[in-house]
């Protein structure tokens, strides 16, 4: 049961993390610049995607999952050297 609980609670501070970057981490001003919104259509006509709305929203979430990996991992690292001492 123990060992549950210590999972259920990596877990769910993963998904408080990765809440957080989808809330606090942007790319761009809102709204979007004009200059912003063409380099986004270039990039995705590149990449081969028709919908430019649906490139933008799969990178974000790419952005933001790499993020909460960070963060997750530094959280996790602080919290040993903090139980070791």
């Amino acid at each position: 049961m123990e060992n549950f609980a210590r999972k259920a609670a990596k877990l769910l501070l993963f998904c408080g993390l990765f809440f957080l970057a989808i809330r606090y981490v942007h790319t761009y001003p809102l709204p979007m610049t004009p200059r912003q919104q063409h380099y986004l259509i270039v990039i995705s006509e590149k990449f081969e995607m028709a919908d430019y709305e649906m490139f933008y929203i799969v990178s974000m979430i790419a952005i933001d999952v790499v993020v909460t990996i960070v963060a997750y991992s530094i959280v996790v690292r602080l919290w040993r050297h903090y139980r070791t001492k």
